[in-house]
């Protein structure tokens, strides 16, 4: 349990020192800096939920008394918007998210650190992309890894300059079974939400 609120104060704190950077005006940008295409956007804020459609993904070979249905649950988290240059963003988000399957032996809740870059394809549509770390909270000894590594992959509709829509992909790098359990699944997940920019 200590390890565990251990891992989540650094984690808040990571996202924390995100915010202390501080923001450099466009006009302090040098007349070099945007002939080479680099502008700073600055920083943004926002909040985002939504839906979670999860699953575990077992290796072939890999018998279980499980059912493994996909479990119907939902998200929620902060994120900062860091402009890199005029169409790509880098996006630190912590959050929070209910996953695995159906059965409650195989609720997976994670607080979940993802990184991952933005980029505008248009004034409407952004695609998103990268990796994040999973810590699972809640449960122990349950033969599940305590952490989990995924793929990140979305789409980003804007609805108008606070709101947005959403949908992501999720697929685990890493097997969350403990190696003891004879098991090897891995977390695949659906977001589906809405956001908010402050």
């Amino acid at each position: 349990m200590k390890k565990i609120i251990l891992c989540t104060l650094l984690l808040v704190f990571s996202v924390y020192g995100f915010s202390q950077e501080p923001t450099i005006d466009s006009t302090q940008v040098s007349t070099k800096q945007k002939k080479e295409g680099f502008v700073f956007k600055g920083v943004k804020y926002g909040v985002r939920g939504g839906y979670n459609i999860s699953n575990l993904d077992f290796e072939e070979g890999s018998s279980t008394s499980l059912a493994n249905k996909h479990r119907n649950s939902f998200y929620f988290g902060f994120f900062a918007y860091i402009g890199l240059t005029k169409t790509v963003s880098l996006v630190p988000e912590l959050q929070f998210s209910s996953e695995g399957a159906n059965d409650e032996r195989l609720h997976l809740d994670y607080i979940q650190a993802p990184l991952l870059l933005r980029v505008r394809l248009n004034n409407k549509f952004h695609l998103t992309g990268g990796g994040q770390i999973g810590l699972k909270v809640h449960k122990v000894d349950d033969g599940i890894k305590t952490f989990a590594y995924s793929a990140v992959g979305g789409l980003e509709y804007r609805i108008n300059h606070v709101l947005f829509a959403d949908a992501r992909y999720t697929y685990g790098l890493t097997n969350v079974f403990d190696d003891h359990t004879g098991l090897s699944g891995k977390n695949s997940n659906i977001q589906i939400g809405i956001g908010y920019k402050f």
